[in-house]
């Protein structure tokens, strides 16, 4: 039998398929037990919409841009795979997140995420491939509330339930522990507290002040399923580290210092572009989805992800024995 193994078969779930279980049964706690104003139309059109988008996207580019060495032969094309996974993952976290009036805003907001992921892309500082600039999901919600897009985002449909907070944790602790990223979650969701008590310290607030803020879903949701995105945060443990409390800071100065809403969406944004700079100036290991603790995947499936198409390589010349 050829073709690659399954994942399930060698012991290696690929992390998105916890994150997608996370994430849906988020979405279902919240429309059933928290009242979310999600109208069932707006999430059947933002999924379909980003899987609409992900199917396209990658067949648009098909078959230009091969790279065909000289002298080669050139093999049939063959059609991109639908990787169909992060392009959910961007789905539900914004029925989660986003709300408009109108399903057309959602579905324009699915559009930009995943789009994002075959325009707004590096070259990696170090292998092959491609990186995001924006966590789909963030850019998407910045780009429109900066265009001034009649939607908004809801932090406080959560509430301050600590047993939702630690089961969001419990469900966001799995999925970066797959994904080896556990790292920029703590050290954030570190200097995010550090930064909360030093400020309560410095105005005379009693420490319930701070210890209410932590014990926010938004807060967990956005430490555990958006800032420790893979794809989008830098390679190395150091580099991931002061990712992690540059975006604390700037949250904190969205919020304390200009006294804006949605600072950790803000300034994720901002540090994103960081990203490229960190990775050369500290390199580390480039993530893949599907190995123990890093997640390797084939390459073939790295550019079906990112809509790059694979180079075809020379065929062995025949030599007989």
């Amino acid at each position: 039998m050829t073709g690659r193994p399954d994942a399930a078969r060698r012991g290696t779930w690929d992390p998105r398929l916890y994150q997608i279980v996370a994430l849906s049964a988020l979405l279902a706690a919240g429309l059933t037990g928290f009242g979310f104003e999600v109208p069932p139309s707006h999430v059947v059109v933002t999924l379909a919409s980003a899987l609409a988008v992900q199917w396209l996207a990658p067949r648009l580019r098909w078959p230009f841009g091969r790279i065909v060495p000289r002298g080669a032969p050139v093999a049939p094309p063959s059609p991109p795979s639908f990787e169909w996974k992060s392009a959910l993952i961007s789905a539900l976290s914004l029925c989660l997140l986003l709300r408009a009036r109108h399903p057309a805003w959602m579905a324009f907001a699915a559009l930009i995420a995943v789009g994002s992921k075959f325009v707004l892309r590096v070259p990696r500082a170090h292998g092959d491939g491609y990186k995001h600039v924006l966590n789909p999901t963030n850019g998407a919600i910045v780009i429109l509330l900066a265009a001034g897009a009649p939607v908004w985002v809801s932090p406080g449909q959560w509430g301050h339930h600590l047993p939702l907070v630690f089961a969001v944790a419990a469900f966001g602790a799995l999925v970066v522990n797959r994904s080896a990223r556990g790292d920029v979650t703590l050290a954030f969701l570190a200097a995010w507290a550090v930064l909360l008590f030093a400020r309560a310290e410095w105005v005379g607030q009693s420490w319930r002040a701070p210890v209410h803020q932590l014990e926010n879903g938004s807060l967990v949701l956005f430490a555990f399923h958006m800032i420790s995105d893979p794809r989008t945060t830098p390679d190395s443990r150091a580099g991931r580290i002061v990712f992690a409390c540059l975006v604390a800071l700037g949250a904190a100065t969205v919020q304390f210092v200009l006294f804006r809403t949605n600072g950790l969406l803000w300034s994720l944004a901002a540090f994103s572009l960081v990203v490229p700079w960190l990775d050369r100036a500290l390199p580390g290991r480039v993530f893949e989805w599907s190995a123990p603790g890093t997640g390797a995947t084939p390459v073939e499936v790295r550019h079906a992800e990112t809509g790059a198409v694979p180079p075809v390589r020379a065929a062995r010349p025949y030599r007989p024995a």
